[in-house]
């Protein structure tokens, strides 16, 4: 056995072992009360850097702050920002995933391509499969390796181009999707701990992500040409072929094509609609007014509208196509999406419960200033903290894959403490999605991980998980090289990373630790 198959072994074997991410917070919850009690029976404080305020670390266990927890309860989750969010979303979206529009649109997008643009357009399409997880894994990455075979090209190397599309390009997009407020509501509340009043919209990275979307192409084609296809040499079909994996297939049924085809008139006509609502001369989610900015109210109906949008597309689809026969088809298809929800739920419960009650021991506020004036002290230019936090997000991807669960630990301390240092919230937050998205395709402890490997043994039956992890860590590396370089050119060239609210800059030499 190799050395590199030695380590991913030691490593999946560590990962198994760890427990479910809502235990994880259940066990973090625990080590804050603890500390929150020794902290503040030992007097730590720091004082706040923008108010002059002292911050004192706050016992979890005191009488105040035991009546607060029962009699907040049900507040602080009900008011997790993250959760409403993704429900109202997950409404549209799971009735145009299970109408069959993703998974035909997403057919469509590789059947209609020319040969030249073969690869591209795979990774490209796994990019925007993000939109649709599922349809992305189940349907793309498998139609990959047929599409390439009958083309005479290794099946594995379209299977890992689309792959690394889907997975390591998880936080591009020309579209912000799902993960936008999954990951920017837990920035915010982590934002808060250092200025209550701030405020993020869902699109604070969507310039950023809509700039990835090319990078992680060109990186994911690069790859495929140069190392992999060389790697694994001319394709000879076995004699025999493995039924395990599902078929896949470009063509589209007349149903599907007319369903696609009402589907489409469906989304010119919204966005019609939302170019007419946000119209300056008399567009309703258009305010001159408004603080930050005069698309304030557009911003603020993101959600709304990417449901509606999923949801009549979905329905379109569905009409057309005949996979919905009458409204109650609509109704249990939304319903099943939310019991797919079920799992998040509870995560976002155990969640809301931890960043809470960090929030309430001050820990995280002290633990910035601290640390935001050792860093200050160390002249670390802005870059260089950002890549600190991508190759830390890497790293710890590989134990932990939820990335709101990841995001929700590093958070409350990353965000505040690089607040501090003029580093706006939506910067790192981009940096985390970049750390986060390029090691997704070479852990084991990657959910869909057992799924491709179905998918390449349909080809190569030998094919092995050590196979598919070489296979996939020059796009790793190359996706998380391109990644921070994109980061980088809007850090270096003060470019905002999307729309909204400016991000809030706090002059480094105001800090002043002052803990004990």
């Amino acid at each position: 056995m190799s050395i590199g198959n030695s380590i991913l072994n030691m490593v999946e074997k560590a990962g198994n072992r760890l427990p479910d991410p809502v235990t994880i917070f259940l066990i973090l919850i625990g080590i804050v009360v603890t500390v929150s009690v020794f902290a503040a029976g030992s007097g730590l404080e720091a004082t706040h850097p923008v108010t002059g305020d002292t911050i004192a670390a706050q016992s979890l266990l005191s009488g105040e702050n035991i009546r607060r927890l029962l009699t907040e309860y049900t507040q602080i989750f009900v008011n997790f920002p993250p959760l409403g969010l993704v429900l109202v979303v997950m409404i549209g979206a799971g009735v145009a995933e299970r109408t069959g529009l993703f998974a035909a649109g997403l057919r469509a997008l590789v059947g209609w391509v020319p040969a030249t643009l073969l690869t591209a357009t795979l990774v490209f399409a796994g990019v925007m499969g993000n939109l649709a997880v599922d349809a992305g894994y189940v349907v793309l990455i498998p139609l990959g390796g047929l599409v390439f075979a009958s083309v005479g090209r290794h099946p594995i190397a379209g299977i890992a181009a689309t792959f690394a599309g889907v997975s390591a390009g998880f936080s591009a997009n020309l579209a912000p999707g799902p993960l936008e407020p999954l990951l920017l509501g837990i920035t915010q509340t982590a934002a808060q701990f250092i200025d209550p009043d701030w405020g993020l919209n869902i699109l604070s990275n969507y310039f950023f992500i809509v700039a990835l979307t090319p990078a992680v192409v060109i990186a994911g084609t690069f790859v495929t040409h140069r190392i992999i296809e060389p790697r694994l040499g001319p394709w000879t079909p076995p004699g025999t072929e493995s039924d395990d994996a599902p078929e896949a297939t470009t063509q589209l049924s007349s149903a599907e094509n007319r369903g696609l085809l009402m589907a489409g008139l469906v989304l010119l006509a919204i966005t019609v609609t939302v170019v007419y609502l946000v119209w300056p001369s008399n567009g309703i989610l258009w305010d001159a007014s408004s603080e930050g900015s005069e698309l304030t109210p557009f911003f603020n109906s993101i959600v709304a509208i990417s449901m509606l949008t999923f949801l009549l597309a979905g329905m379109a689809y569905g009409i057309g196509a005949g996979t919905i026969k009458s409204d109650k088809d609509v109704v249990k298809m939304a319903s099943d999406a939310m019991g797919d929800m079920g799992i998040y739920i509870v995560l976002a419960f155990s969640m809301a419960m931890f960043l809470a009650l960090f929030a309430w021991s001050n820990l995280g506020t002290i633990l910035a200033i601290g640390g935001a004036a050792t860093l200050q002290e160390s002249g670390l230019p802005a870059p260089v903290l950002l890549i600190a936090m991508v190759l830390l997000t890497a790293v710890l991807n590989l134990f932990v894959g939820s990335a709101s669960a990841k995001w929700a630990m590093l958070a409350p301390v990353a965000v505040p403490m690089l607040m501090l240092l003029g580093i706006g919230p939506d910067a790192t937050t981009a940096a985390y999605r970049v750390g986060d998205g390029a090691t997704n395709i070479i852990t084991p402890l990657m959910p869909y991980m057992p799924l491709v490997l179905v998918f390449a043994r349909r080809y190569m039956p030998e094919f092995g998980l050590g196979s598919l992890i070489a296979t996939m860590l020059p796009y790793s590396i190359a996706i998380l090289i391109v990644s921070m370089s994109v980061l980088g050119i809007f850090v270096v060239l003060d470019l905002p990373l999307g729309p909204g609210f400016a991000p809030v800059t706090i002059d480094p030499s105001t800090l002043t630790s002052g803990s004990n």
